[in-house]
């Protein structure tokens, strides 16, 4: 019979789990992004475009081992079925397990931002994008919480930079003339 003073200590041991071993070093996916970004550069399709966006994806949540790549499934099921405390706790367990590996900031800023907490979500997107400056999808998160924040000229210079990067995004239409983060006055 477990005593029940044990039983606290149990569940924190089981829900830690892989916070015990190491988490390997995520791997160099530079030259792939960079493929990718040159992929979604030159589609001269919308479907071409997405596909590339989508593979871009499929790098940034390809976790280091199989333990984080547990803990970000669960907390992305979590997020999905709107469980955002859920998710948090998810995400903090992966950031606390593999802080280098930016996915895990990413998808914590997400739900901060979600929760419109703008302030720890820019915390989490200058992480995931010092961990990973080619993370389109953290650039992008970064210019609408700016923009959320107020910080207009740099949302759009920071999501200018994300349209560079991979033109089918979808928040692109945020720079459009007479769109939130558009052009100011007259551009030369």
């Amino acid at each position: 019979m477990i005593r029940s003073s044990l039983i606290p200590a149990l569940v924190t041991a089981l829900w830690a789990g892989p916070l015990f071993a190491d988490c390997p070093a995520p791997a160099d996916t530079r030259a792939e992004l960079l493929g990718l970004f040159a992929d979604a550069q030159s589609a001269q399709t919308f479907t071409d475009g997405r596909r590339a966006s989508q593979a871009m994806w499929q790098v940034w949540l390809r976790a280091p081992d199989e333990a984080a790549q547990e803990v970000l499934d669960a907390g992305m099921r979590k997020r999905d079925s709107y469980d955002f405390l859920g998710a948090l706790a998810a995400f903090d367990r992966l950031v606390a397990y593999c802080p280098e590996y930016a996915e895990g900031f990413n998808q914590r800023a997400y739900i901060h931002f979600l929760r419109q907490d703008y302030a720890k979500a820019l915390v989490d997107l200058d992480a995931a994008l010092a961990l990973q400056p080619l993370h389109v999808a953290a650039q992008s998160g970064r210019a609408l919480t700016l923009m959320n924040l107020g910080q207009l000229s740099a949302a759009r210079k920071q999501l200018l930079e994300a349209v560079e990067n991979n033109p089918w995004l979808s928040e692109a239409a945020l720079l459009a003339k007479g769109a939130p983060l558009g052009p100011q006055g007259e551009d030369l």
